[in-house]
């Protein structure tokens, strides 16, 4: 699924993706340094510097823990590019793997290559514009939102992203509250609902404050 706006930066669409032994590798990796951390609370070792297991999880939830971009994964969605530059999954896997780095700038090259490959996209085209939305973009992540829109005019996900930038980025808090109010009336059954709706009688407050 496409990305939220201050939520989860490890949550994000994921294509399919013919290049899965990239992927396989790495938790083939992780998964060795995991038993081998177990073992050594077993041996009774002292645990790595930096605080608790749990608490580096929840540091890393919280989102205040950059994830290490693994350079050799970019580089091999990099070569995959440069001999099959039409291939949108890798390009939105090199865009993921920057944006949970932080670098976005660099994330929306390659999440605007997979859009120009796909343009049908829907996920892609919210990502995007949230990339552009944390580069500092926020005129270009709505006329992203648009095209988005423009694909499927009642997409969660896009609709609520609109509110946070029409709020947060351009201070149009009528306009945020009519993008949630729409996300609501389309999407029903939308699981944060309770936060939308918080968020809509802050922006109704500062409408009647402005007036």
């Amino acid at each position: 699924m496409p990305r939220a706006i201050a939520a989860d930066m490890g949550e994000h669409y994921e294509p399919p993706s013919r290049y899965a032994w990239i992927v396989n590798a790495t938790a083939l990796v992780i998964f060795g340094t995991l038993i081998g951390y177990i073992v050594a609370i077993q041996a009774g070792r002292a645990a790595p510097a930096g605080g608790s297991p749990a608490a580096n999880s929840a540091a890393a939830t919280t989102g205040s823990a950059v994830p290490v971009l693994d350079e050799s994964e970019l580089r091999a969605y990099r070569e995959i590019l440069a001999r099959d530059p039409k291939n949108a999954p890798a390009a939105v896997k090199a865009g993921n793997l920057l944006y949970d780095a932080r670098r976005f700038q660099e994330a929306i090259g390659f999440y605007q290559q997979a859009f120009a490959i796909d343009g049908r996209d829907i996920n892609v085209s919210t990502d995007l514009g949230t990339a552009f939305w944390y580069a500092g973009r926020a005129d270009d992540a709505l006329a992203q939102y648009d095209k988005s829109l423009a694909l499927d005019a009642t997409h969660a996900q896009t609709l609520f992203n609109v509110g946070i930038v029409r709020s947060d980025g351009k201070h149009d808090y009528a306009g945020a509250a009519a993008a949630w109010e729409k996300l609501l009336e389309t999407n029903p059954n939308y699981p944060d609902a309770a936060r939308v709706r918080s968020l809509i009688a802050d922006a109704r407050r500062h409408v009647q404050t402005n007036d």
